[in-house]
């Protein structure tokens, strides 16, 4: 992990941040990155960056054998993961009162994993994952 780690540091370097710290946590595959120079480039972008790092670091990783490895930057993930949660929650709390179906908006396969794994537990609806690509989102219906 050492070498993944220099591996990182060296990408980061390259991208032109000069402030940063990485965390990795081999036993649940995860690693955050806190990037502390750049500060408005970081903010502005932390969605492509989160994803980029992200592709990056596991295809290095997949070449060489290594697990694979999620990483936060910022802790943008951490951060979009309590949003994502409460929108279902907020979402399976409508479909109850209403009994009408509520449309999440277009997510990636992780957000609408969270969101069924979220709601899988609550007596009251059902989820399905519908549409295809980057239009694919989330049905909550109710369960009557």
């Amino acid at each position: 992990m050492d070498n993944l780690k220099l591996t990182i540091q060296k990408i980061l370097e390259l991208m032109g941040f000069s402030e940063f710290k990485i965390d990795i946590n081999e036993a649940n595959s995860t690693g955050r990155i806190f990037i502390t120079s750049d500060y408005d480039l970081v903010k502005n972008n932390l969605n492509v960056l989160v994803e980029s790092i992200n592709y990056l670091i596991n295809q290095i990783a997949r070449n060489k054998n290594l697990p694979f490895i999620h990483f936060d930057v910022n802790n943008y993930r951490q951060d979009r993961e309590k949003i994502i949660i409460e929108l279902a929650k907020a979402a399976a709390k409508k479909a109850s009162v209403t009994k009408e179906e509520v449309v999440l908006p277009p997510m990636n396969s992780y957000e609408r994993r969270l969101v069924h794994l979220e709601l899988v537990s609550h007596p009251d609806v059902a989820t399905e994952s519908v549409g295809t690509g980057s239009n694919r989102h989330v049905v909550i219906k109710p369960i009557n």
